[in-house]
């Protein structure tokens, strides 16, 4: 019987064993165009008198990166992959992009091979990680992650990056779709307004996936560290 909000937002939710040997660490979009204090969204904001950035910065160093080091660290002892996504174009005008990104991505100077496109330094691609550049808010759309992520035999999927309602969100749904095991890192995700994110995570959680903790996915990754 369903009582209460909770349970209906879970009712129909299918709760699958973790499986380490099957899971992939996704990290969306963080690069310095959007992901960072010292990017063109933070500059802008600041030139406009904004302050609405506060809240995403603060989230950002606070617990998204390092909370996404953690998990990174973590997938790398168990000799799993992580993947990189990353957005932008890979011409200054944008013209190879679809054309609802092509303003964003040419105010921002997100094109291959400018700082705003590149990754964060706190999260370099190392050697054997894989990168994978999409022009579209979901990854599905406009790369190969799919195909990458079978033959590399990957069935469960943890997000983490930015920005939680936008990228991670429409990736994360993508995939479950696909019939991808999909677990959103609550504090490994970051978005500009509070609301946002909880509601993204309250939701994702009718039909799509998981959400859970980077202490509680550590945990059932790799408990023998938690």
């Amino acid at each position: 019987m369903i009582q209460t909000s909770t349970d209906y937002i879970r009712a129909y939710m299918t709760e699958r064993p973790v499986v380490a040997a099957r899971a992939a660490l996704l990290i969306i979009d963080m690069q310095y165009a959007t992901g960072s204090r010292q990017g063109a969204l933070a500059r802008k904001l600041a030139a406009d008198g904004s302050s609405v950035g506060n809240y995403r910065f603060d989230r950002i160093e606070r617990f998204v990166l390092p909370n996404t080091v953690r998990l990174r660290e973590c997938f790398q002892r168990l000799g799993r992959p992580v993947l990189h996504v990353t957005v932008g174009a890979a011409l200054p005008d944008a013209s190879d992009a679809p054309i609802h990104m092509r303003k964003l991505f040419v105010e921002f100077r997100n094109h291959v091979g400018s700082r705003e496109h590149e990754i964060v330094d706190e999260l370099k691609p190392r050697p054997g990680e894989h990168v994978l550049r999409k022009t579209t808010v979901g990854a599905f759309a406009s790369t190969a992650i799919d195909s990458l992520l079978r033959a590399l035999e990957c069935e469960q999927l943890y997000l983490a990056g930015v920005s939680t309602n936008m990228c991670v969100e429409t990736t994360a749904r993508e995939a479950a779709d696909r019939g991808y095991g999909v677990t959103l890192v609550e504090d490994a995700c970051g978005t500009t307004h509070e609301d946002l994110h909880q509601v993204t995570m309250r939701n994702f959680q009718r039909l799509f996936g998981r959400v859970r903790s980077t202490a509680e996915s550590l945990s059932e990754l790799e408990p023998v560290h938690a």
